[in-house]
């Protein structure tokens, strides 16, 4: 198939890259020309693991990247829209979508042949049918299922797994409101035989995107809340306690081969310093306020949200409790990303750590394998000292908080024993063995 995808970050590239792996013939549109000159060179924009050499393979043969909307659109049977979703502090902010669907419904006024315009980015119930196509059939002049079809495909990709995620998917869900944009999303994914596939309407494969994120944030906060009650009575460890609950047959079911295998769905029932990222504190943000304004309030996830702000402060009141005040205490943060194997902070509870250390007076050095780059922009502001060496960043720290479970730091121990035994340790994500440390504190204990 020929397709149009609209937006290259995280979703548009690597839907596109993989799209393009799978043979179909892909056009991606973004009108930051350097980022289409990157990818025509077969270089990544951003850190994915796999994703450059999916670019390498297909970049020139059966992808390129351009800038030109309105072709991308004509020379194209379907065009998926890949922009940002972006939560303003009152409701999910639209503008993007908006604009590309008048481009796209411009670019169909004079194409001939039925066109599928399908939305990736993640949009509050309704916008497809309500948002998106007006604006294609006023822009266009056509008419929704006669001319052109709406369709809503959400993409469940983790960053850092992505790529791996989009080849090798747990469910296809295809919403639409006319067959034909259904049989043209059903060849769009006819390659990946062996998956669940769920057909539903547009507004219900827009729930079930924020459905399934809302899970897995209220799981961070339920375990999160456990730590909290923990901490409180004493005597009990959170990651002994999540330890049996994840020994539960509903967490750790019986395979076809009689083993037990641990659920990946677990993962998330883990103390910690919070959850960030482009995804759950928008998309939860977003439905509490669509869910408000259609008079139906959201307190659950509305206390979701409560208990992960709250876990920011935790860590630091972690460091302030070996110190009679921070002010001028060299303290060492490992990980600015807001999850291993990505170099993206959006959201990152590094953040607002740094800036509540900052506050205080805490002289701060920070260290990430990959998200430096990133930081020195977002945290232009704390006069942070990066580090790229791990050694040296905690050779002289008072105080080290871990706050991104990357895998290079499972060897912190060793490198804390050698380099700086006596600084206090805050185990942001509890992943390391307290025993290891001279000084150690963590969520949960």
């Amino acid at each position: 198939m020929k397709v149009s995808i609209i937006g290259a970050g995280y979703v548009g590239l690597v839907t596109g890259a993989c799209l393009a792996a799978k043979g179909h013939s892909v056009l991606c549109v973004d009108k930051d020309p350097e980022k289409v000159g990157r990818i025509n060179e077969g270089v990544s924009p951003i850190h994915e693991e796999g994703l450059n050499a999916l670019l390498t393979k297909t970049v020139g043969k059966t992808m390129r990247a351009t800038t030109d909307f309105p072709a991308a659109v004509r020379d194209s049977e379907i065009t998926l829209i890949a922009v940002g979703t972006p939560f303003d502090g009152k409701e999910i902010d639209l503008a993007q979508v908006r604009e590309v669907s008048s481009l796209i419904g411009r670019a169909l006024r004079d194409k001939d042949g039925y066109h599928a315009v399908v939305v990736k980015s993640t949009v509050v119930p309704g916008t497809t049918d309500e948002v998106v196509l007006p604006i294609l059939e006023e822009t266009s002049g056509r008419i929704s299922g006669r001319d052109f079809g709406v369709g809503m495909n959400p993409e469940f990709l983790t960053e850092g797994q992505a790529v791996a995620d989009f080849m090798d998917p747990d469910r296809i869900v295809l919403g639409a409101n006319d067959s034909r944009t259904l049989t043209l999303l059903e060849r769009l994914y006819a390659e990946f035989q062996g998956t669940p596939v769920l057909r539903t309407n547009c507004k219900t494969a827009e729930m079930i995107k924020y459905a399934s994120n809302a899970m897995l944030a209220t799981q961070i906060s339920f375990a999160n809340e456990f730590a909290s009650l923990c901490s409180a009575l004493g005597g009990v460890d959170v990651v002994d306690v999540m330890k049996g609950v994840h020994l539960s047959n509903y967490l750790r079911p019986v395979a076809g081969d009689g083993r037990r295998v641990q659920a990946p769905v677990s993962s998330f029932l883990e103390a910690g310093c919070g959850f960030g990222g482009s995804c759950l504190p928008k998309d939860v943000n977003a439905l509490i306020s669509h869910g408000r304004k259609a008079g139906s309030p959201m307190p659950l996830l509305s206390a979701v949200i409560e208990i992960n702000r709250g876990q920011f402060e935790k860590v630091v009141r972690l460091v302030e409790k070996h110190f009679p005040s921070l002010q001028g205490i060299r303290v060492t943060v490992l990980g600015l990303a807001f999850k291993p194997d990505t170099d993206d902070m959006r959201e990152s509870p590094a953040i607002p750590i740094i800036r509540l250390l900052a506050a205080a007076g805490a002289e701060i050095t920070a260290h990430d394998p990959v998200a430096i780059p990133t930081a020195r922009k977002i945290l232009a502001a704390e006069k942070v000292r990066f580090q790229e060496d791990l050694e040296k960043a905690v050779a002289d720290a008072q105080a080290i908080v871990l706050v991104t479970r990357w895998e290079e730091y499972r060897g912190i121990p060793d490198v804390v024993a050698r380099a700086n035994p006596e600084a206090v340790f805050v185990d942001g994500r509890r992943m390391l063995d307290k025993s290891r440390f001279a000084r150690y504190e963590g969520i949960g204990l």
